[in-house]
């Protein structure tokens, strides 16, 4: 079995703690450290501790560490997140559930976030930074474009299209083909047809 890779998570909020969860149980990752606006240096979030504030993204390499995941859920700001992570030489790793259903034949970018129950299908496409929540469904050959984010019980049917930072909140679902523009939002249990 291969060593876990070290990680720190930016944001300890509800989704940064869900992914600590998913990133322990996967294995995949040793999660180090998150870092947090909202939380003092110091304090200790389901036994990690907070190392700073998102400012410290660009010291993280001077720590030892390569890799993080931007765990926030505003799509604006997980994007101007990752953007800084990069620039200070990090590598923004992908997150999957072990419960999470993802097609060998999917294809996911940098930095994603897969959660339990997820479902991701045959020939999907993720970009980078993409949040699919729990038990939220990216059927075959639909496409989220980088920074979209499905809530949790969302659903894409086959051959849809979410667009950058656009957000399909709890519950909202996409009917087969539609196209939905960059920054789209739907709102809880809506459906687009």
């Amino acid at each position: 079995m291969s060593r876990a890779s070290a990680l720190v998570i930016v944001g300890a909020g509800g989704h940064g703690r869900s992914v600590l969860e998913a990133a322990r149980l996967a294995g995949t990752h040793e999660v180090m450290a998150f870092l947090d606006d909202q939380l003092p240096p110091g304090t200790e979030v389901i036994g990690v501790p907070v190392w700073g504030p998102t400012s410290e993204l660009p010291s993280l390499a001077a720590r030892g560490v390569t890799s993080v995941h931007i765990a926030i859920g505003n799509n604006r700001v997980r994007e101007r997140l990752m953007v800084q992570a990069r620039a200070a030489g990090l590598t923004c790793a992908t997150v999957v559930h072990p419960r999470a259903c993802v097609s060998p034949s999917a294809s996911l970018g940098e930095g994603c976030a897969v959660m339990a129950l997820a479902i991701v299908g045959t020939e999907a496409t993720l970009g980078q930074g993409v949040i699919v929540n729990v038990g939220a469904v990216v059927d075959h050959h639909a496409r989220v474009a980088d920074h979209g984010h499905l809530g949790a019980n969302a659903a894409m049917a086959g051959g849809t299209t979410l667009g950058a930072r656009g957000w399909l909140q709890a519950g909202a679902s996409l009917g087969y083909g539609v196209n939905l523009p960059d920054d789209a939002v739907v709102m809880p249990g809506e459906g687009r047809a």
